[in-house]
């Protein structure tokens, strides 16, 4: 990648729509390995058009599928879908979890 090409793709990334939701608790919903549901309420780090950052005290495998819960207490709560596309094990023994939205 060309300078220029770094250059114009940082700038994107700048202007594409953020919500810093540091550290807002929502629900997530996925199938395991065995197959079997599991169910957290974990943090939000990040979250874009594109996708969440989460906080997660476990991992969760690549290409996973997952249901984020927004406010699942509220009638009018949100859900949306995605993919897992990165699991990163951080020193503080927990999991930065990238997920990106499903078209």
């Amino acid at each position: 990648m060309t300078d220029d090409e770094q250059e114009l793709e940082n700038e994107e990334r700048r202007q594409s729509f953020r919500l810093d939701m540091e550290k807002e608790i929502i629900d997530i919903v996925w199938l395991n390995a065995q197959g079997q549901q599991s169910v957290k309420k974990i943090a939000c780090l990040d979250f874009s058009r594109g996708g969440l950052k989460l906080d997660c005290d476990q991992p969760i495998e690549i290409r996973t599928q997952v249901t984020v819960i927004f406010k699942a207490a509220d009638p009018r709560s949100q859900k949306l879908t995605g993919r897992v596309i990165r699991c990163i094990k951080q020193e503080n023994g927990w999991y930065e979890i990238a997920l990106k939205f499903d078209e």
